[in-house]
């Protein structure tokens, strides 16, 4: 079973159809029992790190989540999910994140090295690089095409964790992989066949 963590996050009915589509038993909860039970946990997001760290505490999720790392049961971030794994974003100074993972989001800059514009935020399909095998990536080439739509970037503190990558106005690091942590700040439920590849890559971890 694949339990989505309800934290009102903005793209969770269409991952769990993505989940659906590839025959996954999926179920949206905040009920820690059902989390602890699954055999995947994934942890969407659209929206603003400040409202979701609010909504996660509300709710009474972050020891859930943890608990759940901790078991070394396979957990996923999507977007906004992976900013919330690091320990704090630009966009809402002062306030902490789970800190699972160390790093930090900063937002994307409007230009270049070379002065060239780039519209903030970055939505659209961006081709991926491979610094490192993941396995939330195999059988993917690289340069293969998923959907981003984000304004801050992370900067993570270990290099060594950074499966994916892409290029817009800066590197930006684009999925993360430490034991059952897999994180991508694109959104594979949005991302055609490649993406549905990378969500079927979770679920056989």
């Amino acid at each position: 079973m694949v339990a989505i963590i309800d934290y009102d996050a903005g793209n969770i009915k269409s991952v769990e159809k993505a989940f659906e589509y590839l025959g996954a038993d999926t179920v949206i909860t905040r009920d820690p029992k059902e989390i602890y039970r699954a055999d995947h946990v994934v942890l969407p997001g659209v929206g603003a790190f400040s409202d979701a760290m609010k909504k996660i505490e509300e709710y009474g999720m972050e020891a859930p989540i943890k608990e759940v790392i901790n078991k070394n049961i396979p957990f996923m971030g999507i977007c906004l999910g992976l900013q919330l794994l690091f320990d704090s974003s630009e966009e809402s100074e002062g306030v902490g994140g789970l800190g699972i993972l160390r790093g930090k989001i900063v937002r994307i800059p409007n230009t270049d090295k070379e002065g060239t514009y780039y519209k903030v935020p970055h939505i659209g399909w961006n081709n991926l690089s491979f610094p490192r095998e993941g396995r939330l990536f195999k059988g993917l080439n690289d340069e293969s095409y998923v959907y981003f739509v984000h304004s801050y970037y992370l900067q993570a503190e270990d290099k060594d964790i950074v499966t994916a990558t892409t290029d817009y106005s800066v590197r930006i690091e684009a999925s993360v992989e430490k034991d059952n942590i897999f994180a991508c700040q694109f959104h594979p439920e949005k991302s055609s066949e490649v993406g549905m590849q990378i969500l079927k890559n979770f679920l056989a971890v």
